[in-house]
């Protein structure tokens, strides 16, 4: 099994004629994702690399009903309503790829999503990839391999890090998910938690944390009542990062006291979770948790 997108996915590329659209479209194409469908407004009639596309989400949806997942490639000041009408269409699965939302606009589209049992992932992700089956997002796919870890992560080039590492020491990735690095996303550490405990080809999860907000401190907790069943592996960014500075990610900020990369490596540690000081660590750490 695979997490979120499998052989099945079917995508619609919202934005696909702009220079990131078209260019992620045919990488993804190219590792074998099954886009149907691109929607620009007013651009419908032409087509980016085969790829027909189509004025609304709506008329996509009416002439391919199985589409089923979106990913949104729309600058940041028209992503809100790209979310809504992909809402609207009745799409399942939405993969925000946009960054600088202004968190408002984040908090409503994301609390409309969820009274419509949409998810979403993201905004300002790198997307979801299940090796060899589907890559919806903008990750390099021959950094990951097809295996037995499932990938948790709110930084998109330590995602790649930490697949690559793992790759190497032969173990794979079930599915990889980041979950973006703003400080409110549609799906959070504790939501891939559950999905990865239900999923029999995961046998241990690796959560990639960063400073700022508490996601981590409250995967900790969730992992720790639960006696969640599976091995955990944590690498935290961020350990050298100073107190009251901003830095590159809008959800990296330390305030109050709270969110340093040491609250989180002990909230990790004292829930029985092995934290990795370098991406190849994790790998380590994941071979000794899964030997035998």
């Amino acid at each position: 099994m695979s997490v979120l997108v499998n052989r099945d996915t079917r995508v619609v590329v919202q934005g696909i004629t702009g220079r990131e659209g078209s260019f992620h479209t045919k990488a993804m194409l190219d590792y074998g994702t099954k886009i149907v469908a691109g929607v620009t407004p007013g651009k419908g009639g032409q087509n980016v690399y085969g790829v027909p596309v189509y004025d609304s989400v709506y008329e996509a949806v009416s002439k391919y009903p199985d589409i089923n997942t979106s990913i949104i490639f729309v600058p940041s000041q028209y992503a809100p309503d790209a979310v809504y009408e992909a809402i609207e269409a009745g799409i399942e699965l939405i993969v925000l790829i946009t960054e600088h939302i202004p968190v408002h606009d984040s908090m409503k589209f994301i609390r409309y999503a969820k009274l419509r049992n949409v998810r979403i992932i993201g905004p300002n992700c790198p997307g979801i990839i299940s090796p060899g089956e589907s890559k919806v997002g903008i990750m390099p796919g021959h950094v990951f391999s097809k295996g037995k870890v499932g990938i948790v992560s709110r930084s998109g080039t330590l995602t790649y890090e930490v697949a690559q590492a793992i790759t190497k020491v032969g173990l794979g990735q079930s599915t990889a998910v980041g979950i973006g690095g703003d400080p409110i996303t549609g799906t959070n550490m504790i939501d891939m938690l559950e999905l990865f405990r239900e999923d029999d080809e995961t046998k241990a999860v690796v959560l990639i944390g960063e400073i700022g907000g508490d996601m981590e401190e409250r995967a900790a907790e969730y992992i720790k009542r639960n006696n969640y069943e599976k091995p955990v592996i944590a690498f935290v960014a961020g350990r050298t990062a100073p107190p009251g500075k901003r830095m590159g990610h809008a959800g990296a900020i330390i305030s109050m006291g709270t969110g340093d990369a040491e609250s989180k490596v002990r909230a990790f540690e004292a829930s029985g979770v092995r934290v990795a000081s370098t991406p190849v660590e994790v790998a380590k750490l994941l071979k000794d948790v899964l030997k035998g």
